[in-house]
C-alpha cells in the first residue's frame, strides 16, 4: 500500500504514478500535507495556508 512520505498518509496506486518520480513507491508529499507542496523536483515549506 503506498504512502506518503512526509505524512505517512495512504494514497493511491494511480496518485503514485501520476506524482512519484519513475522507480519510486510512495510520494514526497500529498495533498494531506498542509505544510509542504511539491516545486518541481523539490518539496518545499508553503508560503501560506491551503484552502480547501
Amino acid at each position: 500500500m503506498p504512502r506518503c512520505n512526509n505524512c505517512e498518509s495512504f494514497v493511491t496506486d494511480n496518485y503514485v504514478r501520476v506524482f512519484a518520480p519513475d522507480g519510486y513507491d510512495g510520494v514526497r508529499v500529498c495533498p494531506n500535507c498542509e505544510d509542504k507542496l511539491r516545486d518541481g523536483a523539490e518539496v518545499r515549506e508553503a508560503r501560506s495556508t491551503r484552502q480547501n
